[in-house]
């Protein structure tokens, strides 16, 4: 096994990581926007990275419709001419969803991964994930949900929470007659070769990284899966903070 090594930062990280953007019944970001609102802060232009969907401006342009209650400015980085200027110039970057590997990929082709690393680590940039963005603050892209459509460089991805994430959690349906895997059954295999803690993340639910803690917020619970442990419930207002001092070790076959 391999110990990922944990980067000293030189400012406290501002993360907001959403398992997606809208839950059903609800309007987009409903269910956090408070949580949106002050990790936006006062910046107006959000720098926003659609690279986990085919359609970039038609993406940048319906995350723009969603957010502009906010009074906030969408900047599609794939549409600048250098992206890694962008990242440097930008407050607030938000990595939306869509495929994982297909977004991992695009950052690792426009060598943008240290960058945003090295921007939210030590350079104060706040950084928003939803879905597919939010896989991307993990260490490794391990615990996506999605088909990879595309090979990237490696699962490496930007290392800004020790921990791994799988969004969109669903609970088994003991109803259910359908003999594919369960996603908990999926997680339970990740943690046989891997000796990582997994937070699934059901929609409605949020986390916050700031000042030093680590925040469960939303309107619905996530389940932590620790090798060795039962799954544990995590409510609305958990102190997750534990977390951040969890050592990732990945099988070194990867």
């Amino acid at each position: 096994m391999q110990t990922v090594p944990w980067a000293v930062c030189d400012v406290p990280l501002d993360l907001l990581l959403l398992s997606s953007s809208a839950v059903h019944g609800m309007r987009p970001f409903e269910f956090a926007l408070d949580a949106v609102r002050d990790v936006f802060g006062g910046a107006r232009t959000i720098h926003f990275m659609p690279f986990a969907l085919a359609d970039h401006d038609g993406y940048t342009a319906a995350m723009q419709n969603r957010l502009a209650p906010l009074g906030v400015a969408l900047l599609g980085v794939h549409a600048q001419g250098d992206p890694r200027a962008a990242v440097e110039d930008a407050e607030v970057l938000f990595i939306g969803g869509g495929n994982s590997f297909r977004l991992l990929a695009d950052l690792q082709r426009l060598e943008l991964v240290e960058p945003i690393r090295r921007r939210v680590e030590r350079g104060g940039l706040r950084f928003v994930g939803s879905s597919a963005g939010t896989n991307m603050a993990c260490p490794s892209l391990r615990t996506t949900n999605d088909m990879p459509i595309v090979q990237p460089r490696s699962f490496e991805a930007l290392g800004l929470i020790p921990f791994q994430i799988n969004p969109h959690y669903v609970d088994p349906d003991t109803s259910s007659t359908h003999m594919g895997e369960t996603r908990e059954k999926r997680i339970r295999e990740f943690l046989e070769e891997n000796d990582v803690p997994v937070l699934g993340m059901r929609e409605g639910s949020w986390l916050r990284r700031q000042d030093g803690r680590l925040v469960h917020g939303g309107i619905t619970r996530s389940r932590l899966f620790s090798r060795g442990q039962e799954p544990r419930e995590c409510e609305p207002g958990a102190d997750l903070s534990f977390l951040l001092d969890v050592p990732a070790r990945f099988d070194s076959r990867a």
